[in-house]
């Protein structure tokens, strides 16, 4: 396994990291696994195992007992392993039960804390955009938790390009902690992300760490051009249609490129579709969930897979989103001053 640094931080996480989407089963969360305690310690086991040194939760994951379930099945193993939590989304009907505000973000953290029995968390993320709240406010309440110790790094999750842009400037101009970890979706089935995000992420030394990588079980070589999903796979849950897609057509032309590439190699889909993000620029960390031991197992094994140059051309060939503007203008008539943000987006359309 390899460890990364998370952007511009000292701290390194592996290229693996294990999600707890699957864990309690809650609510809507039921579509995705229902994974108690003792399937948490098994796979937390098998994770470590493989070099995993990295956990990410969120305080919402079926109403909190995500975070309960891993505080138990992490019990004697803290302190080798980092802790990334979130927090924005509703914990209840309350008029202040959501958001970025600080009462939420403080009393959220408190929770979490508890939940997860600990006294503080490595990465804290922010889930998602709040336009209403202001941003002093926000960035000030999560400055004050890593300054007394309860919080050890920021992330954030879910912001546009600008948003992104607007929170840094905001921490810059009054000397707040600034985000170290831009959680993302991001895979071979929508790499919109590569707009905006990547490039700003890498100009601005975020690390980025991707969510939901195989596209919700799309990419996993299951779900096959004319064919019907498979009985008992989220696909058929009307409970949960995320992420959503665009282009089917799209889509399967690209998994048919991912078994072929899978089939020459020996390997399963799910493995070259991790790989290839794992070579992709600015990517530090691919957060995987399982709700099966063997789903799981098969996923660790990506990072020990290197696709060819000749692989990851062709997946990077039949994936790859069409250049909007500006940046179609920008890879005629700005290429002789590129930065690293910009090579990581315009490279591979002017080398095409």
């Amino acid at each position: 396994m390899e460890f990364r640094e998370l952007g511009r931080s000292g701290l390194r996480i592996s290229t693996l990291s294990l999600g707890t989407m699957t864990f309690g089963g809650k609510d809507n969360f039921g579509a995705l696994g229902r994974t108690d305690v003792s399937g948490a310690r098994r796979q937390i086991g098998m994770a470590m195992d493989a070099g995993v040194n990295c956990v990410d939760t969120a305080d919402m994951y079926s109403a909190g007992a995500a975070e309960e379930i891993l505080g138990e099945a992490i019990e004697g193993h803290r302190d080798q392993l980092v802790i990334s939590t979130k927090v924005r989304m509703p914990a209840g009907d309350g008029p202040n039960d959501a958001g970025l505000s600080r009462h939420h973000i403080i009393r959220q953290l408190e929770g979490s804390l508890q939940r997860l029995r600990t006294d503080y968390v490595d990465i804290y993320h922010v889930h998602e955009w709040d336009g209403q709240t202001p941003l002093e406010e926000t960035l000030e309440a999560l400055d004050t938790l890593v300054r007394t110790g309860k919080v050890r790094y920021l992330g954030v999750s879910n912001y546009g390009g600008w948003q992104l842009m607007k929170a840094l400037a905001v921490s810059d101009a009054h000397n707040y902690q600034r985000f170290v970890s831009n959680q993302i979706y991001y895979s071979l089935e929508s790499r919109d992300s590569e707009y905006d995000l990547i490039p700003a992420s890498i100009d601005q030394g975020l690390g980025v760490m991707v969510w939901s990588p195989l596209a919700g079980g799309l990419l996993t070589g299951k779900y096959r051009r004319a064919e019907k999903a498979p009985e008992g796979s989220r696909r058929v849950d009307e409970r949960w249609q995320e992420p959503p897609v665009r282009d089917p057509d799209r889509l399967y032309d690209t998994i048919e490129v991912l078994v072929g590439v899978a089939e020459g190699r020996g390997v399963s889909p799910a493995q070259v579709a991790l790989a290839y993000l794992l070579r992709k620029p600015g990517v530090t960390s691919l957060v995987i969930g399982a709700r099966k031991d063997d789903q799981l197992a098969n996923n660790l094994r990506a990072a020990d897979l290197t696709l060819t140059d000749e692989e990851f051309a062709a997946l990077d060939k039949i994936s790859r989103p069409e250049l909007v503007y500006p940046y179609w203008h920008q890879a005629h008539y700005a290429v002789d001053r590129l930065g690293p943000g910009d090579h990581a987006l315009l490279d591979q359309y002017v080398a095409a």
